[in-house]
């Protein structure tokens, strides 16, 4: 048998163990009228994700499904987040079915994927600790004023190529730009490669869901491995030649092993590109549906700030996460027994009315907004949530005071994913340009 035929058979393997199986069980789930299933499938097959958190939060604080708990609670679900006898779910601590944990070790590709170990994203303690720690020293208050003077650049560089034309794709044109070309500065990648992340992000982001199709995997573990040879041979020039930025300084104070570089180099591009893209889109599109609270921006615009938060809260980037139980622990008066997976709803949890006052309107002026959980909390709380809130608040600010009669000319196109929220396409104009200046900067 050809290699290339055994690695495709083992992608197949480990499509099926991890993906087919609980697609099919998703599926029945779902005709069943199961929210949390529902949620799982994508809103495309299942319907309003807003409606089903609804569904699960109508049932208790802390929900038993025949998939698996469920919380859209707030404090429960922070309180999970920062609790050290929850793990994050990955292979390993499932107690999934011997033949099954076989076929996953068997067939793994050792690619740089951000939801799998060694990604710091998917490892506790000390092994997590160990893998942030030199990305967290890297970046210094020096490396943070020098990627936010490059935000400024990027962004006005952007609004510039938005002069040549009054009609766009703010995704493609604007929100997809500004963090790829971010996250390039901090990677190091040179200017030929970086048009790919936005393909590489389109393509990967699925991974992170469960249950997605064979085709849909098969392009995603394609994207892992082309980002994993060029990251690959990126280290290797850094560790021969390091430069000033951010992932050099990781190589070479981070002790960290080639394959832990490139997990933790997958997951900065993944988590930088996606949090902010997701976060730039949701905030334009929500600000275009509210021109009242778009008006008081740009009357006053030192709420901006606040404004991102809310954004992070109403329409938060990631939808969910989950956690698995290391010992039985009693929660909310019912018993999580080891090995079970507790399924926090992160949107849920922004919009629990018991933490904040009429939780479905927008408004930029709430006083508690920045209690959101957008970012998680705890020691996996997002290593990048002071960038991303930066880069947000400089790009959304100076597009709307250089086009203040910005307008959307269809509606925009959601992305259809379970995990993370944003939009694919927005489709947008301006009638007339008032002011030429991008401010923020």
């Amino acid at each position: 048998m050809a290699l290339a035929t055994r690695e495709r058979f083992a992608m197949w393997m480990r499509w099926a163990v991890l993906n087919g199986v609980p697609r099919a069980a998703l599926a029945v789930q779902a005709r069943r009228g199961e929210p949390l299933a529902r949620l799982l499938v994508g809103p495309q097959r299942g319907g309003d994700p807003h409606a089903l958190v609804e569904q699960i939060r109508d049932r208790g604080r802390l929900v038993r499904t025949p998939l698996a708990w469920a919380t859209a609670d707030h404090s429960l679900c922070r309180t999970i987040l920062r609790d050290n006898r929850f793990n994050v779910t990955n292979t390993d601590n499932m107690n999934l079915p011997a033949p099954v944990s076989w076929a996953v070790r068997r067939t793994e590709p050792g690619l740089p994927h951000p939801a799998e170990p060694p990604s710091m994203l998917a490892v506790d303690p000390p092994e997590h600790t160990r893998y942030r720690h030199p990305v967290a020293h890297a970046f210094t208050p020096r490396a943070i004023d020098r990627l936010r003077t490059r935000i400024i650049e990027v962004t006005s560089d952007l609004l510039e190529s938005l002069e040549a034309s009054t009609h766009w794709d703010l995704i493609t044109d604007y929100a997809g730009p500004l963090p790829a070309e971010i996250i390039a500065e901090i990677l190091a990648i040179p200017a030929e490669r970086r048009p790919s992340l936005l393909d590489r992000g389109e393509s990967g982001a699925p991974l992170l869901d469960i249950g997605v199709s064979w085709k849909v995997f098969r392009r995603g573990m394609q994207t892992l491995r082309d980002s994993g040879r060029e990251i690959g041979e990126r280290i290797d020039e850094l560790r021969a030649e390091p430069g000033d930025d951010i992932f050099s300084h990781i190589i070479q104070n981070g002790n960290l092993t080639d394959h832990e570089l490139a997990s933790t180099a997958a997951l900065l591009a993944g988590a930088g590109f996606e949090t902010t893209v997701n976060l730039i889109g949701n905030a334009i599109v929500l600000l275009l549906h509210h021109p009242d609270q778009l008006a008081m921006l740009l009357e006053e615009p030192e709420r901006w700030p606040n404004a991102v938060e809310e954004v992070l809260r109403l329409a938060p980037p990631a939808q969910m996460t989950s956690r698995t139980a290391a010992c039985d622990v009693e929660l909310d008066g019912r018993q999580v027994r080891a090995h079970d997976t507790v399924v926090l709803l992160l949107s849920g949890a922004n919009r629990d009315p018991a933490v904040f006052t009429d939780p479905d309107t927008f408004d930029i002026t709430r006083p508690n907004a920045k209690e959101h959980l957008a970012f998680s909390s705890g020691v996996h709380a997002c290593l990048g949530a002071s960038l991303a809130r930066m880069e947000a608040t400089i790009a959304l600010q100076a597009l709307f005071e250089r086009f203040p009669s910005l307008r959307l000319t269809g509606k925009p196109t959601s992305r259809e994913l379970a995990t993370l929220n944003g939009f694919r396409y927005i489709p947008a104009c301006t009638d007339r340009k008032i002011s030429t200046r991008a401010t923020g900067t």
